[in-house]
């Protein structure tokens, strides 16, 4: 690794004026400051965090908290933090994960040494202790989530009550009445996770408000528990013809399986809508119409936030990124009586 020695050497000047010319604390001549920076690009050379936090400058790191809870469906919430970890990079940032055990007490190890230059928050719950710890600290943070209490907050998330409207209005539309929600385990609703809530309750409004007869289940992650959930939306009529799915990728196939065992197709009587969902719902057996959730979309701008607050203020705010429908094939009018 190149060393501020190997930058002085090469430029053929002393270590100080190296610091200086990185610094710029004194002044140097201009060719000076020539020399060390041809040197700097030649070698790659890049100082130390504990360097620039000496120095006052930015140790251009962002830590990322993730915690990993006993119920987190690990593939899509790591999405988010390759997608945070990607976006910082565009702007030379690296990233620091903390996991649950250091929800708090990693972020404030890590502001207090000034090792990070700001925070983002992922899968914020609707009362979470980062939250109040993040507004008490100075340091340019952004949340990925809407928790219950936002003031003072700078959040970015997808509409998620736009989504639940939005599977309801292509159902209603295409004349279904009697629609189901598939969601996440009881536990993830019970712990306060904020998306899967706000889901839920506009799934379940804006159905009643279209007129809809809507039905809504929470089953558990292993297959006995997702076919059972999948029976009862059917119903002992079997009369549900349209269905939403906001759970992981297993429960959904595992929905539409159920589906095909009991002879009912998709969409010819069973229409069926992938919500909120990070992995690609044409590789299903039964390619899905989704309303996907990109992680890219919203950390991207999490990251563009934290970066701005370094240099400017950044009113706090929730932005809501609109959702978007993408059919595959899988919703239809539902079959005549």
């Amino acid at each position: 690794m190149t060393s501020i020695h190997d930058v002085a050497r090469a430029a053929g000047v002393s270590i100080s004026t190296v610091s200086y010319a990185l610094s710029g604390k004194r002044s140097i001549t201009e060719a000076t400051r020539q020399r060390v920076e041809a040197a700097v690009r030649d070698l790659d050379y890049r100082p130390n965090a504990g360097a620039r936090m000496l120095a006052g400058k930015r140790t251009y790191i962002l830590a990322v908290t993730e915690p990993l809870r006993a119920d987190t469906y690990a593939p899509a919430h790591m999405a988010f933090v390759l997608a945070t970890a990607t976006a910082a990079r565009r702007y030379d940032y690296d990233v620091l994960l903390l996991l649950q055990d250091e929800a708090a007490g990693g972020l404030r190890r890590v502001t207090s040494s000034r090792l990070v230059d700001g925070i983002i928050v992922l899968d914020v719950t609707k009362d979470d202790d980062r939250v109040a710890l993040v507004r008490g600290l100075a340091v340019p943070s952004v949340v990925v989530g809407v928790p219950d209490d936002t003031d003072g907050l700078v959040c970015v998330d997808l509409d998620f009550e736009a989504a639940a409207r939005l599977a309801v209005d292509r159902l209603a539309d295409a004349g279904h009445r009697t629609v189901g929600l598939l969601g996440e385990p009881r536990s993830v609703y019970e712990r306060g996770s904020n998306f899967p809530p706000r889901f839920r309750d506009a799934f379940l409004t804006h159905a009643r408000s279209r007129g809809l007869q809507a039905r809504f289940a929470m089953p558990e992650r292993d297959t006995a528990a997702a076919r059972a959930a999948v029976t009862d939306l059917l119903g002992p009529r079997a009369d549900l013809t349209g269905l939403v799915m906001h759970c992981e990728q297993g429960i959904q196939a595992t929905a539409v399986e159920l589906l095909r065992e009991r002879g009912l197709s998709v969409p010819g009587d069973v229409s069926v809508v992938s919500a909120a969902s990070t992995f690609d719902t044409a590789a299903l057996p039964v390619p899905l119409d989704v309303i996907p959730l990109v992680p890219e979309r919203s950390c991207d701008r999490a990251v563009e936030l934290a970066i701005e607050q370094l240099t400017s203020r950044v009113e706090p705010r929730v932005e809501l990124i609109a959702p978007t429908y993408v059919g595959h094939g899988s919703l239809a009018p539902p079959p005549s009586p």
